[in-house]
């Protein structure tokens, strides 16, 4: 074999390493430690249809989807470390730990609270004034050896979302609307990737001039669930002046429920007999529609 046929077999050997997992280089700004034997980073999110055993992976930057990250490191029931960052931090997305040998239950929990989360158990964690925002987390066991080691972290989306989109802007006396809502969680089991507290969930949105659009989020029981949802309207002084109450929204982890309608017609709906249609979405598995 001549030299320029064996140039020719190592470049194709190098392209197809390449297309088999992408490279993602350690943050050069992360912190260091001469001693850590376990490096925690976040590489990406896995985005997956629950209907089906495909999943699709993609590897967007951390902070495009959330500005906060937890890193919790369990043996047995102990917490042994702790690490919150938040995005500009130096290396965010990157931890690194010096462990004794050992097996150790690890998770890693992203979100946009305006707060750290509080990680009370790994079957018990919770977000600053009980405000779910887009939420991921990753969960895994680990044995620690007298190796280093890095683990590469895929996070997966644990919310689904309440969308409302109203075909006709409120009108100027509405100064807010308030969500309140119950069959969701807003306590998370990073064990389970799942709800672990019954939840009443209150979320008081300021309306901007002309908006129609407003999203609420939470963490379902089970893969699937139904919430109870009662939206009113508020003016600037924080009176009622209109109210909707929607029965039985059916919510799907990793989907969006959208509601359409005029938020100013009727007083309640059921789910009977609504249109439901589904509709691909880059960043989340789907979005059933409902006009109410």
């Amino acid at each position: 074999m001549n030299v320029k046929s064996l140039l020719s077999l190592l470049a194709l050997a190098c392209l197809v390493a390449a297309c088999e997992k992408p490279f993602v280089e350690l943050d050069p700004e992360a912190p260091r430690d001469d001693d850590a034997n376990l490096v925690v980073r976040v590489v990406g999110f896995e985005t997956l249809d629950f209907g089906s055993p495909s999943a699709t992976k993609t590897t967007v930057p951390v902070a495009n989807l959330c500005s906060r990250l937890n890193f919790v490191v369990y043996s047995g029931e102990t917490k042994v470390s702790s690490v919150a960052q938040k995005e500009g931090d130096a290396g965010f997305g990157t931890v690194a730990l010096s462990l004794p040998e050992g097996t150790y239950r690890i998770a890693v929990v992203g979100h946009s609270s305006e707060g750290s989360a509080t990680v009370t158990t790994l079957d018990k964690i919770s977000f600053k004034n009980n405000r779910v925002t887009d939420t991921f987390s990753y969960y895994t066991e680990l044995e620690i050896t007298d190796e280093a080691q890095t683990l590469d972290v895929e996070l997966r989306r644990v919310v689904a979302m309440f969308r409302m989109a109203l075909t006709e802007p409120l009108p100027e006396a509405v100064h807010q609307l308030k969500f309140y809502y119950t069959g969701g969680s807003s306590t998370l089991s990073a064990v389970t990737g799942y709800g672990s507290v019954n939840s009443k969930q209150t979320v008081v949105l300021d309306v901007d001039d002309g908006q129609t659009q407003f999203e609420v989020y939470t963490i379902p029981h089970a893969e699937t669930g139904k919430l109870k949802m009662t939206i009113t309207a508020l003016d600037v002084s924080g009176s009622e002046l209109h109210q909707r109450v929607f029965e039985e929204v059916p919510v799907q982890r990793n989907k969006i429920t959208r509601y359409t309608g005029n938020f100013y017609e009727g007083t309640s709906a059921q789910n009977g007999g609504l249109e439901m249609q589904m509709h691909a979405s880059p960043d989340w598995d789907g979005e059933e529609e409902h006009t109410f």
